[in-house]
């Protein structure tokens, strides 16, 4: 149902639908648009809309109750459009006949376009129809990753390795030049590494077709008893080889032999690298601050591991990890491929190679973050230290003696005037409980002239806490001192004086007394680090001490570091 309108037009009245007076509305306003510009078009239009007026007239004449849109089309088709009627309709009709032309030419561009590309994509289809993507260990040169190209698509394995080597080649000649003039020569490297790795990406993807069911796969045939026997028989029976495919075959044999040539001499060299980071890493766990003295290789030592342990074992385990995997892993598939070359054992298969491959991957990702972690912890341990390496000249000690403060973890820091002997720095026969091989820290002095100067000091590695430290000690005169240093504060250290009773009387007998420095608060002013280097030993000398050293000579043994409390919940003040 539609709703009927009454228009006065001309001085006549006439009824008009909705959709029909719409239109008409539109033309007549375009009319005024088209002859606005023009100096009679006001009377053009009014001429226009009396002549529409009339041909209504004459449809209502023939008994029309209301004018519809048809009728509306009907007059503006026999009046003519706006720009019929201002003679711009050649021009344009001519510009769209040009258009026309033009987007005809255009199409049919298009249409031969898509006719290509359908019938390159059905060419395509035609070929790999019912074929299954897999490398040809039948006509392989590497891994049958091309020539499985070539039979899933039907053509010659030759065009395919011919044109991956172009490739190769022409990244070489053009591409580097290129990005050399863009000073992106570093990408380069990056490129050609990425074009190998495709390659062996994909031969560890793809599957290989061993079966015949899945060399009819890869072929697109029919898998039948009959098709499944010729499989068998082809395989058996003797192939003839193109000169190309024989010149190729050549080729890769002896770039095959000087890889595998290259791969032993890599893994002899990452074997050797392995054992020695092996056994450095022993040597730094088991000899821990004397590791510096063995000339280990690649710095292990400089990273303070057994330091960092203490308060990181994790990171130190992950990097300890990460480099052990980083450096067996290529081993062992170097070793594995020579084998399996040597027809001694089985290729790994595709799931093998890519948990391996992943768990490599890993690995070098994990090194570079734990070191960089253990460099910065390392720099803060040094900020940390807080104790001083000053070091006299290297004394005169005899292989008992060095064997002796090497195995104690005690080094000189002062040794002046010191009795020449045998063993000038160590003695043995009067230890306290009567035992003639323990052998123990003892000196005296030169001449009684000069006062004695020694200093012997060993460093632990602790956690925070209160600590307690006990040694046994005996003297003939006043001045020798036991010490303890606070980490804390550079100017506290704790001190106790040794009683001077030559080697008569004592609390242990022989002269010896129980030393006990008690309750000393050690901790980090770092927050980060989470271990501190404790210092204690004997002393002769401080720089506070009122009065000088008047004893002749000294013994000291059996010092003990122990833990009696952890830090308070706030932390050291």
């Amino acid at each position: 149902m539609k709703k009927n309108i009454t228009i006065n037009m001309c001085g006549r009245l006439f009824q008009i639908d909705e959709d029909a007076y719409e239109l008409l509305q539109q033309y007549i306003e375009s009319l005024r648009q088209s002859f606005g510009k023009q100096e009679d078009g006001e009377e053009i239009v009014n001429d226009i809309e009396a002549r529409v007026a009339e041909l209504f007239d004459e449809l209502c004449a023939q008994g029309l109750v209301a004018i519809t849109i048809d009728h509306v089309k009907d007059i503006i088709t026999r009046i003519g459009k706006p720009e019929e009627l201002t003679g711009d309709d050649d021009e344009k009709q001519a510009d769209n006949n040009e258009k026309t032309n033009q987007e005809k030419q255009d199409k049919d561009r298009e249409d031969r376009d898509r006719e290509a590309e359908q019938n390159f994509f059905e060419n395509v289809r035609a070929r790999t129809a019912g074929k299954s993507l897999y490398r040809n260990p039948f006509d392989k040169m590497v891994a049958g990753v091309l020539s499985g190209f070539a039979a899933y698509t039907g053509t010659d394995a030759t065009w395919w390795r011919i044109g991956y080597a172009l490739l190769f080649v022409a990244s070489n000649f053009i591409v580097f030049p290129v990005l050399k003039l863009v000073h992106l020569n570093g990408f380069f490297f990056h490129f050609n590494v990425t074009f190998i790795l495709l390659y062996i990406i994909l031969a560890i993807v793809l599957p290989v077709a061993k079966t015949p069911k899945e060399v009819l796969e890869m072929q697109g045939k029919d898998v039948t008893p009959q098709s499944l026997a010729d499989v068998v028989v082809e395989k058996k029976a003797p192939k003839m080889t193109s000169p190309t495919h024989n010149f190729f075959s050549v080729v890769l044999q002896i770039l095959t032999g000087l890889f595998l040539a290259f791969a032993t001499i890599v893994g002899l060299v990452l074997l050797v690298c392995f054992v020695l980071i092996a056994g450095s890493l022993i040597v730094v766990f088991t000899v821990g601050n004397g590791a510096n003295h063995y000339n280990l290789p690649f710095e292990i030592d400089y990273l303070n591991l057994p330091e960092a342990y203490i308060g990181h074992p994790w990171v130190v385990g992950i990097f300890i990890v990460s480099v052990l995997l980083a450096f067996f892993i290529p081993i062992y598939a170097i070793i594995h491929m020579l084998i399996s070359k040597a027809g001694k054992a089985q290729s790994m298969g595709g799931w093998q190679r890519i948990i391996w491959t992943v768990v490599w991957v890993v690995s070098m990702f994990s090194v570079f973050p734990s070191l960089i972690y253990l460099q910065e912890l390392r720099s803060e341990y040094r900020q940390n230290d807080e104790f001083l390496s000053h070091r006299s000249s290297e004394p005169d000690m005899s292989d008992i003696d060095e064997d002796f403060y090497e195995g104690t973890g005690f080094q000189l820091k002062g040794h002046r005037n010191i009795g020449y002997r045998d063993n000038p720095y160590t003695s043995a026969g009067e230890y306290y409980n009567g035992d003639e091989s323990v052998r123990y820290m003892d000196v005296y002095a030169w001449t009684n002239e000069k006062r004695l100067h020694y200093r012997a000091e060993r460093q632990e590695i602790v956690k925070p806490g209160y600590y307690r430290l006990e040694c046994a000690a005996r003297a003939n005169g006043e001045g020798v001192l036991i010490y303890m240093d606070n980490p804390v504060n550079h100017n506290s250290t704790f001190y106790h004086s040794v009683p001077a009773l030559g080697n008569e009387g004592g609390d242990l007998g022989k002269g010896w007394s129980k030393i006990t420095i008690d309750s000393v608060l050690v901790n980090s002013s770092s927050r980060r680090v989470d271990y501190c280097k404790v210092s204690y030993g004997v002393t002769t000398f401080m720089n506070k001490m009122p009065d000088r050293c008047r004893a002749t000579w000294l013994s000291a043994t059996d010092f003990k570091l122990t833990r009696i409390g952890d830090l308070p919940e706030h932390g050291a003040q």
